[in-house]
This record gives C-alpha cells, sequence and structure tokens, in this order.
C-alpha cells in the first residue's frame, strides 16, 4: 500500500535532531524525500545545547535506512540567502516540492519583560518568527511552480495561543508565526497550497530535558529529568509531563497528506490540554 506522501518532497528546517528528525523519519515512512536543514550549533542565551553535525548525519542515515532519498546542508534561517540556496539544490536534485516544515526555533532562559536584553529578544525573533517567513519566501515560489497544490506548516506553540509570564519574546514570537500561518493560507489558497500551524506543548527532546531547564522549573541545580517531570505534567491537562516528537510529527503528517486536503488556515494543538488551564 503506497504511503500517505508518497512520491512527495518535504523542506523541514532544524532537522538535525529533536521534532526535525522526527519529522523527516515520519514522512519518510510515509513514502516522502527529504530536504534537510540545521544550523548544527548551539544559541547562546537558550539554555539549550546546540545541535551538531552528526546529528545532522544521523537524520540523514535514519531517512536512508528507510531507502529514502535525502539532502542535508547546514545553513541558517536567519540568513536568507543561504536557506533558499539549500531549497534550490535540494528542488534541482530531487525534482519537485511539495511539503514545508517550517520547524527550525530556540527557546530562552526566563527574563521579566521590560528587563529583556536587546540582543537576547533579537536572536528570538530572528530565528522563530523571520526565520518561519524566510523559510516560506524560499519555497513558496517552488509550490506555485510545481502546480499540484502543496502544504506548508509552521512550528508555533502552546505559547502561540496563550501568555507565559518571563518569554515575552518567545509568545511573541510565536504568536506572530499565527498571524503569518494565516495571512500566507490566504494568500496561497488560489494555488491550492494550504498553510497551518503546529502548537505543541513541552516536547520531549533537548529543548526541555537539559539542566537548565530543569534548575529553572525546580530552583535546584542538581536536578534530575524525574524531578522535572511532575511539574511539568501539572501544566498540562491531561496526566502527562510532555508529549513526544512522534506525536507533533503525525500531526504534520496528517496536515501534510490528502486527509486534510480542505484544511488551512488552522492552528492545531497537539498539547495535552495545556492551553485550556
Amino acid at each position: 500500500m503506497a504511503g500517505r506522501v508518497e512520491g512527495k518532497v518535504a523542506f523541514i528546517t532544524g532537522a538535525a535532531r529533536g521534532q526535525g528528525r522526527s519529522h523527516a523519519i515520519r514522512l519518510a515512512q510515509e513514502g516522502a524525500d527529504i530536504i534537510a536543514v540545521d544550523l548544527n550549533e548551539a544559541i547562546p542565551g537558550t539554555g539549550t545545547p546546540g545541535a551538531s553535525d552528526a546529528d545532522l548525519a544521523e537524520t540523514v542515515a535514519a531517512v536512508e535506512a528507510l531507502d529514502r532519498r535525502i539532502v542535508a546542508t547546514k545553513a541558517d534561517v536567519r540568513d536568507y540567502a543561504g536557506i533558499k540556496a539549500a531549497v534550490d539544490a535540494g528542488v534541482a536534485e530531487l525534482g519537485r516540492l511539495d511539503i514545508v516544515s517550517a520547524n527550525a526555533g530556540i527557546a530562552s532562559l526566563p527574563h521579566l519583560t521590560h528587563e529583556l536584553d536587546e540582543e537576547v529578544w533579537q536572536t528570538m525573533i530572528d530565528i522563530n518568527l523571520t526565520g518561519v517567513w524566510h523559510t516560506a519566501k524560499a519555497t513558496i515560489p517552488h509550490l506555485i511552480e510545481g502546480g499540484r497544490g502543496g502544504a506548508l506548516v509552521l512550528t508555533s506553540s502552546a505559547a502561540g495561543l496563550k501568555a507565559y509570564a518571563n518569554i515575552a519574546h518567545y509568545v511573541s514570537a510565536k504568536h506572530g508565526v499565527v498571524g503569518l500561518m494565516k495571512t500566507l493560507a490566504v494568500e496561497l489558497a488560489p494555488h491550492r497550497i494550504r498553510v497551518n500551524s503546529l502548537h505543541p506543548t513541552q516536547v520531549d527532546t533537548p529543548m526541555i530535558q537539559n539542566q537548565a531547564t530543569y534548575e529553572l522549573f525546580t530552583g535546584n541545580a542538581e536536578a534530575t529529568k524525574e524531578d522535572f517531570e511532575p511539574i511539568s505534567q501539572s501544566l498540562n491537562a491531561l496526566p502527562i509531563p510532555w508529549v513526544d516528537p512522534v506525536d507533533v510529527s503525525n500531526a504534520l503528517l496528517w496536515l501534510a497528506s490528502d486527509e486534510a486536503r480542505y484544511v488551512t488556515g488552522v492552528p492545531l494543538p497537539i498539547d495535552a490540554g495545556t492551553v485550556l488551564k
């Protein structure tokens, strides 16, 4: 039986690990070839260890093990020319583009809004909002030129649907993604290109599973994942501490497939009910 995205090509940012790697694997399992990019460097001030060239190579190996093709490049979503070059090269090699996952993003250490450093604010906006726009800007011409429609899925957050104290820059960027998604959905509808956004709660990836996060939520510099778990669970309505990357990937797969052929302009929570709390 053919896969749900058989014969299609997907472009994924932030593909070296975490949700991005999960997206690449899940789409490949359902028949897609992949164009993958990641920065493969740490971003100061996030508290999250950076991905590496080895991480991106692991994504490549996982996709190739599924007998799918993958073109992987080191690129920074803040650099439009670099992202465009990666997209253009991938499409030239794989022959088409059908699915876009604007997934790359960063977290941040907490700051009161009036105490946010200018550079910390700007880095967040540059990656989590402008980087999404760069991804759309670089890929939309290929989707239109293909003449087959397509699916553009922007990764936002539960913080794109509700407020959280002490991360105004993150909340602002993720709310901005929703506005961008809705505008693109209107603009691209005549081309049968659907645009939607994903809104996860905390996801079991290195973005939250690190010592800085454990200390932040517990106040204990020696806290462990087990110490963090009940606190994280308290944020969700369902009795779970976080969702798995594949839960977000399954939502992406559905939005990218013909099963969602008339779904556009939708902010889709994969949030265990956190936006209700």
